[in-house]
């Protein structure tokens, strides 16, 4: 399954990723937890043009990623907002990053429950760690 993502959700991903990635290596704040650094981690290189999602457990690790990011970036964005003005050019900026990642959030949420559905309507039965895992949705 292939997630199409804009220019503006990928460079909002990428920067947000890089920021997270950065203070986790030099120490600069309290550590993410650590699931949440591997699946960031994990999708850094794919934030070059749309995502390749082939199961269900991928899906789970994408949204993992993305919930972690969008709760970086609107801490980022409310930091903006506080420490400056509504209105400032930083918080502006802020806010459609924060925007983009929301709105990508959104879409992985819907491509992982059309996967739940599909799984539940291939094998009669809600999705387990092993469908997860090895029902594949990838164009081959």
């Amino acid at each position: 399954m292939i997630l199409h993502c804009t220019y503006e959700e990928l460079m909002a991903l990428s920067a947000t990723a890089g920021r997270v990635m950065s203070a986790a290596e030099g120490s600069s704040r309290v550590a993410a937890p650590p699931e949440a650094l591997a699946d960031v981690a994990h999708l850094q290189p794919q934030l070059q043009g749309d995502l390749t999602i082939s199961t269900l457990e991928e899906q789970r690790m994408l949204e993992r990623a993305v919930d972690y990011l969008l709760e970086e970036v609107r801490q980022r964005m409310n930091r903006f907002i506080l420490r400056q003005h509504v209105g400032s050019e930083d918080a502006t900026n802020a806010y459609f990053e924060y925007a983009h990642v929301y709105v990508l959030r959104e879409r992985v949420r819907g491509v992982g429950r059309e996967m739940v559905a599909m799984i539940e309507l291939m094998t009669g039965a809600p999705p387990t760690v092993e469908s997860a895992r090895t029902v594949s949705f990838a164009d081959d």
